[in-house]
């Protein structure tokens, strides 16, 4: 676990929801919880260094700032077009923007196909969250500048290496 007093708000980030975690709520409640959480003590960028910041050319990077059994928090920085693959998550999940446009397509999962069923453009300031199932998604720095988000995952993300459970290939078809 890397110390978390050298990134400005990270303590206050993760008092706060280890506390929401030890209530033992059911995911999709923790993972309210947590964004509201967000709402109130959303980071601002320096909790980043300046190199960590400027991202990498060649995907979007993701930055593990804290990660216990129960809980891990990431920060991903994302250049102007960078973008994941289609994809769900391991567990419980809340987010927050602090700069740039993070595009959100939605997705349902057919058996054999893929259907949008929604879009977000979530700004900065913006926080929600979400848990399995249901979490099938594509997220875009649409942007002109430099994106960073916070999120907070339900697993030890260092540990499981990654808060991806499955990526799809599946064709997308409309609804």
């Amino acid at each position: 676990m890397e110390l978390t007093t050298m990134r400005p708000g990270l303590d206050t980030l993760v008092s706060g929801v280890s506390g929401i975690v030890a209530r033992r709520l059911a995911p999709r409640k923790t993972a309210f919880a947590v964004a509201d959480l967000l709402r109130d003590r959303l980071p601002g960028p320096d909790l980043l260094t300046p190199a960590e910041r400027e991202g990498s050319p060649d995907r979007y990077h993701s930055f593990v700032l804290h990660a216990q059994p129960e809980f891990s928090v990431v920060a991903v920085v994302w250049r102007p077009g960078q973008y994941t693959a289609i994809h769900d998550h391991v567990s419980w999940c809340a987010f927050g923007v602090l700069s740039g446009v993070e595009d959100e397509t939605l997705y349902r999962d057919m058996g054999d196909h893929l259907v949008e069923i929604g879009r977000a453009a979530n700004r900065p300031g913006d926080v929600s969250g979400f848990a399995p199932p249901g979490d099938i998604h594509l997220v875009r720095n649409t942007s002109a500048e430099v994106g960073i988000s916070v999120h907070v995952y339900g697993a030890d993300v260092r540990a499981l290496g990654s808060s991806v459970r499955r990526t799809y290939e599946l064709p997308v078809r409309a609804a």
